[in-house]
């Protein structure tokens, strides 16, 4: 049984959250030895933050690149070394919409200790805040690109919200936002509830649900900000 240790490290979701990260997290990072990262120049200037006097020479790094097979080799035989590593992706936590998935699959087969650390999650605050079903609720990643395949995709998420009573939850490229908001009151019912939840733990964070008939009356412009969309059919 290897002896060393996954760590699953958040990050922030946008550069002034800070608070949002748990201090536990640079215990966290003391203890490991190895880094695999989505972005290493990012990476290095997060952990910089949380821990000033980190000396970012003293560890390995490794580029996740979706964990192809030479790196996931190279993760395993650390693991199996008994080096204890950190997982950190662009934003948010590792495996949740972001990539890491792959390295803690390879962790699992091994039976190596994985450790979540709390963090920000842009589907889970979304969640939180929207007022809709956390009971039973779907992520879905990116809705198809082509304009008449993801109207088709919305109406058959609405439809199987209605018969579940299932939240569903979705991302779209910033710069499609707008887009995709006409497609949704397009296709949606009037009294279909979305959420449109933008720069979530940034200042500028904005997180409002309101039916389809009522984002009618007044679309918002959210071109090039992140944003994650939840929707609700009763």
């Amino acid at each position: 049984m290897p002896s060393g240790t996954v760590y699953l490290i958040p990050t922030v979701l946008h550069e002034e959250a800070l608070q949002t990260v748990p201090p536990y997290v640079v215990e966290a990072v003391k203890d490991c030895s190895v880094f695999f990262v989505e972005n290493e120049k990012t990476a290095r200037r997060f952990l910089k933050k949380v821990w000033k006097e980190i000396v970012i020479d003293d560890y390995q790094w490794f580029a996740i690149h979706k964990a192809e097979e030479t790196v996931k080799q190279s993760f395993v035989r650390l693991l199996q070394e008994g080096k204890h590593i950190g997982i950190i992706s662009e934003a948010g936590c590792p495996g949740v919409a972001d990539p890491g998935q792959l390295l803690i699959e390879a962790a699992q087969a091994l039976n190596a200790r994985v450790k979540p650390l709390v963090g920000p999650s842009s589907i889970l605050l979304a969640l939180m805040a929207s007022g809709m079903n956390g009971q039973c609720f779907q992520f879905h990643g990116y809705l198809p690109i082509d304009a008449q395949e993801r109207r088709k995709k919305i109406k058959e998420l609405e439809a199987d919200s209605h018969k579940r009573n299932c939240t569903q939850l979705f991302i779209e490229t910033p710069y499609r936002n707008n887009q995709l908001i006409k497609d949704l009151v397009q296709a949606c019912r009037q009294e279909t509830k979305l959420c449109i939840a933008v720069d979530i733990t940034a200042p500028s964070e904005s997180i409002h649900t309101k039916t389809i008939r009522q984002w009618q009356s007044q679309l918002p412009d959210i071109h090039k900000r992140l944003a994650i969309f939840l929707l609700h059919s009763a």
